[in-house]
């Protein structure tokens, strides 16, 4: 088997402009489109490739190498290479590291996934905002991939688990963290952000007696929101508040509510119906993160968000070209009955 392969990388020799990297990549290729090389098959050791065809060792690793990150070839600690695919059209394998599948981060996936097509495999992974989650999931997958794309946790470790990644080869996405190296992000901004939402809404939320904002500490809940809403409040002397969560019967009349988490929204909501209380009127409501749901239901609720589908295609992007990009991203404000 090992003399069949070699005799595919050598049948390039010939082939003009093709780098000896380039004969050794191809000519494996051609192995497996031609069934010498199927899944789970040992590929020859670097040493003897190096002995055979005389090629440099770090001319057969690199080779090997861009296999991995492809998605073809997989590496086993001290047994060798190994065939993982046979679908030698995959261009990249990407990891994509995210919170937890919430509907707006679903919808970056789903647009990304969609924007590379099939020539590229995407394995998501989640970290729950857990860090010793993510530094497990982080250090079981560097170096198995040709792209990161993740969603970073802010905590003491992140600088370093990051650094572990090649900069071109990772893109921090929805969340911004700062990191000495130059590398790409496509990131949200939350305290100014939201604070400049507050501002345009200042007219419609002074109407209301109170101002509650639902925050979970140690959750994903980012901090900026929590801060730009301590902010406002303290600007225009408004009669302020911060709830963990929505507690089921506690809706008051006369009171605008701020929510993160959609759970909150839906019990809010609930009551509201029960109570027969009037959103937009009785009651205001402003929410984070916007989904169809949100447009029809009790007849519109008032969003501001970042807008995910172009976050993701975006990615997109940098992972098929990548050309460094450092954007973080605007926020948009829907309004709707509820406020």
């Amino acid at each position: 088997m090992h003399t069949k392969v070699l005799d595919k990388i050598q049948e390039l020799e010939e082939v003009a402009l093709l780098s000896k990297h380039e004969q050794l990549v191809n000519g494996i290729i051609n192995a497996i489109d031609e069934k010498i090389l199927v899944q789970g098959t040992m590929l020859p050791s670097v040493n003897f490739m190096v002995k055979e065809l005389g090629f440099a060792r770090k001319t057969i690793v690199k080779a090997y190498n861009e296999l991995k990150e492809r998605g073809i070839v997989e590496s086993k600690n001290r047994l060798g290479y190994f065939i993982a695919n046979e679908s030698t059209e995959l261009k990249m394998k990407v990891a994509v590291l995210l919170y937890a599948f919430h509907p707006f981060q679903e919808i970056f996936y789903n647009t990304l996934r969609e924007h590379l097509g099939d020539q590229y495999q995407l394995d998501v992974f989640f970290h729950h905002n857990n860090i010793e989650v993510y530094e497990t999931v982080l250090n079981n997958i560097i170096g198995r991939y040709g792209m990161y794309v993740v969603a970073p946790i802010h905590h003491q470790k992140t600088q370093e688990l990051l650094c572990k990644i090649p900069e071109s080869r990772l893109l921090v996405v929805d969340r911004f963290e700062y990191i000495d190296n130059e590398y790409s992000y496509i990131s949200q901004e939350f305290e100014k952000s939201t604070y400049s939402i507050l501002l345009k809404l200042k007219e419609e939320i002074c109407q209301f007696e109170e101002f509650v904002l639902f925050f979970k500490e140690d959750s994903d809940y980012p901090e900026g929101t929590k801060l730009a809403f301590e902010q406002f409040v303290q600007s225009f002397h408004l009669n302020g508040r911060v709830e963990d969560r929505y507690k089921k019967g506690s809706v008051k009349k006369n009171c605008v509510y701020l929510t993160i988490g959609d759970i909150d929204l839906w019990g809010l909501l609930k009551d509201c119906t029960a109570h027969n209380l009037e959103i937009g009127k009785d009651v205001g409501i402003l929410s984070c993160n916007d989904t169809p749901v949100k447009e029809i239901i009790c007849g519109g609720i008032t969003t501001f968000f970042v807008d995910f589908e172009n976050m993701a295609m975006q990615a997109a992007e940098y992972v098929q070209d990548r050309n460094l990009v450092q954007e973080i991203m605007p926020v948009k404000l829907v309004r709707r009955k509820s406020l």
